[in-house]
This record gives structure tokens, sequence and C-alpha cells, in this order.
């Protein structure tokens, strides 16, 4: 049965109550708290949670049902409908619902306050809740001493080259082979504009509607909506010290036919956790056994504290060609230079590739040459420089949150990248929400697990906007 403990209705949204408990139900679909096929609460139980009538919540049931997000079955209960659990649920030609549905993300008190707080120039604020270089980090990026006319001239020059121009995959395999040892044939590398246009090009290309993939729970991922968009199913596999569980993973490809997995297994967003070279062994080994194809995403790989920590790719590992690395310079250059790269099997890529040019998405050249630049001429004294940086400024964070909150907060040192994720094991959820609010109320904005679709009371502080001494 479904643990309704943190189940609570968006107030003052203007909606009708039965309304908001749909759009509970709908939020706790796609955060992966209900699973397909899963049973929903007694209604009877679920008004008394909910402190509403139990016709209103037969209401919201009947709706979902009708729209065939949920089943009613006489005499048994109400169940997610594992036919539809995970795509876009919301009706399509009803727009202005959907307006309606997503600004209720925005609408609980501290959403709210934080947003207020981020357009408020006059308050001194420190945003801890986005994973992205301050200003002040940023690279100064040089353009190379080139006229106008050259410059269109070599992008004409370059027109062919479907997966990049040449000279930027040429540093990208450098990049690889400074980083990580890792030598990667050119053909098997393609110039992208990020993670996202990776993602989104792997959904239009390798995966069809009503496809279920795994991804880790918690991740990043569940905050963003092309999975969603894309009719795709999205089966929570958990994790453990070392990663992604391996014994979560059979279950979820038990129950569901997983077409691919999506993780981030080195500096993993949120948790920080690095995947152990054990680990990646016996996910590729299961993957391998199960024809079940592996994208890697490797953002923050680079942003090591430790030089003696095995922070390789699983990529490395992978013999039979099953994972798909995504690499990105967002994470170093920042996100204004959306310049990233995919690895995979030529074929596949040339595919991919097709695709970007039949949705009139092909790269430009511009950011191409100055990430070509970057990487060249930049790249290693500014990454050895921004290492430095990260790790000083997580070490005066840790400081600050033992100091701040003592003995009840829990979280492992980081070891690298951006993120720092909590727990506070002794507090109910409602004392965490308190404690968030008051570092709001001081000028400090926080990332609530459930952005990542964490069941527990997990919160996630991003050092790399962690500006004080």
């Amino acid at each position: 049965m479904t643990n309704v403990t943190n189940w609570q209705l968006t107030e003052n949204n203007g909606l009708p109550l039965y309304q908001n408990i749909m759009y509970l139900v709908e939020e706790k679909i796609k955060a992966g708290e209900l699973s397909p096929g899963a049973k929903l609460p007694a209604e009877r139980k679920l008004a008394e949670k909910l402190s509403v009538n139990r016709s209103t919540v037969i209401r919201a049931m009947e709706e979902l049902a009708a729209q065939g997000v949920l089943i009613r079955k006489k005499g048994s209960g109400t169940f997610v409908n594992p036919d539809k659990w995970g795509l876009q649920i919301k009706p399509l030609i009803n727009w202005g619902s959907s307006l309606t549905n997503e600004t209720l993300k925005l609408d609980s008190p501290y959403e709210q306050a934080a947003a207020s707080l981020r357009e408020d120039n006059t308050k001194p604020s420190m945003d801890l809740s986005k994973g992205v270089l301050p200003a002040n980090l940023l690279p100064e990026l040089h353009t190379p001493d080139i006229s106008w006319k050259e410059l269109v001239y070599q992008e004409k020059e370059q027109a062919s080259s479907r997966t990049g121009i040449h000279s930027l995959k040429e540093s990208v395999q450098q990049y690889l082979r400074n980083t990580y040892h890792m030598d990667i044939p050119l053909e098997e590398i393609m110039i992208t504009s990020g993670t996202q246009n990776a993602l989104f090009l792997i959904t239009q290309g390798l995966l069809q509607p009503g496809d279920a993939i795994g991804i880790e729970a918690p991740s990043y991922f569940y905050s963003l909506k092309l999975f969603q968009a894309a009719g795709l199913r999205i089966v929570p596999i958990p994790m453990d010290g070392e990663g992604m569980t391996v014994s979560g993973l059979q279950e979820a490809s038990l129950k569901h036919p997983l077409k691919m997995i999506i993780l981030n297994p080195i500096f993993q967003n949120p948790t920080g956790l690095v995947m152990s070279p054990r680990r990646k062994k016996e996910i590729l080994d299961y993957c391998l056994l199960k024809r079940i194809p592996i994208v890697e995403d490797d953002a923050y790989g680079g942003l090591t504290f430790d030089e003696t920590l095995d922070n390789r790719p699983m990529k490395m590992l992978d013999q039979n060609q099953q994972v798909i690395y995504l690499g990105t310079l967002s994470k170093l250059a920042g996100r204004h230079l959306r310049i990233g790269w995919m690895i995979g099997p030529e074929a596949v890529l040339n595919n991919l590739a097709d695709i970007r040019l039949q949705i009139d998405s092909d790269l430009s050249f511009l950011p191409q040459f100055m990430a070509d630049h970057f990487l060249r001429t930049e790249m290693n004294d500014y990454q050895v420089n921004i290492r430095s940086i990260l790790k000083k400024r997580s070490q005066n964070m840790e400081a600050w949150l033992k100091e701040e909150f003592g003995e009840s907060i829990n979280f492992q040192p980081s070891k690298g990248g951006f993120h720092l994720y909590c727990s506070f094991p002794s507090k109910s959820e409602e004392e965490v929400d308190d404690l968030l609010m008051e570092l709001l109320n001081k000028g400090i904005i926080t990332a609530k697990g459930q952005h990542f679709g964490d069941q527990a009371q997990g919160v996630r502080f991003s050092f790399v906007n962690y500006d004080r001494k």
C-alpha cells in the first residue's frame, strides 16, 4: 500500500479541492512515488489524511480514471494505470489546465518566497539551489584572432560535418585523453549543444512513446520535462552508497521491459556519490545480459578534488559498445557556451545527426569554434584552478552546515562536483520545512529532495555558489 505520510494539498491556488487532489496524484506518479500498477490508499484514509470529504476524493479518482491515469476495480481498489504511467498525462488540448498545473509547482510557501527573494535585488541572498557556475568563476573566453570573412569561410568548409567540426572533435578527444586516459576514435565523437540536447536526440532517435527507462532515484533527471514530453515511462531505481543498486535494476527490469537506463555515476546529481568500480562492472554485466543500453551523463567527472579517486567513467569499462557517454562544457565554461559531446557507435551517432538535421537544429559554427579554442588554449589551467576553488567552497560550506545545524544534519564530505546532499534524520518533514524557511529568511535558498524524485527529506546545497569564507 502506498505511504501517504508526506502527501499534502497545495493551498490557496484558486482551484477546486478535487482538482488539487488530481494534481497531487499526478505529481506523485511523475516523481516515481506511485509506480505502474501501484494501489492507491483507500478513499476514506486519503480523505482523512488530506482533511477533505470522501466525496471529494471519489470525484478526483473518477476524473483521473476517465483520463486513463487510474484504473478503478470494483471490490479491489484504485490503481495507477500500468500502461500510461510516466506518460504526458494531461489532455493535450487543454492548454489552460496544463498551464495552471505547471504553475502550481511554484505555489508552495517556500517556492513563492524563494522566487520573490531571487527577484529582490535589495536583499542580500545566496542561491544554493542552483547548480550553475556564478559569473565570478566563469573563465574569460577569448576568441581567436581571426577576421569575420575567415570565420565565414571556415564555417562553409565545415558545413558537411554533421557530427561537429573536425578540430573540436580532436580537442574533445585530447581532453578525454588528458582527463581520463580514455582513447576514443574521432568517428565515435559527436558534438552536441549540451547534455539536454543530447538526451533530446536520444529520446527522438532511440526510444518510442511508451518505452520504459530506468533512472536513479534520486536524480536531477526527474526535474527535466523532456522524458514526459517524449511519452516515456520513468522507472525509479534505488541507490546505495555505491550508486544504482543491481538488485533494484533487476527488480525494475523484471516488472518493466526497460529500453534503456540513464545514470550519472560520477559525482551524481544531487547526491554527489561516485559509483564504485565494482558496481560499474556489475551494472554493465547485467545490462549486457539483458541487452539494456546505458546512457552515462558525466557532467562533473573532471571536477574531482582528490587525484587518487577513481573517477573513471563507466564508458572506460565498456567493451561491447553498450554505453552512450555524454559530456559537457557547461559545468566548466558556463551554460551560455552550450557545447557538449556524445560518444557512441558511429552508426548510432550518424542516425542522431540525421535527426538533428531533420528538425532543423544543427549546431552553429561559432560556439564550436570558441569551444575548440578554449579546450586547446585555456582548459588545462582553468580546470586546475576551478577544482581548487570548488574544493575550498565545499569545505567552507560543510563547516558552516555543521555550525548551523550541529548533530541534526547528516552528509558525506564532497569529493568533487558542485553539490552536497544532506538529510536531517531526527527531524520530521514539517521540522525540515521550518529549517529551510529559516534559512530562506536569512537569504539562503536550497533545493528540496522532492525536485529530484526523493521520497526522503533530502536537501541539496550547491557549494558552487557558496561564497562565504
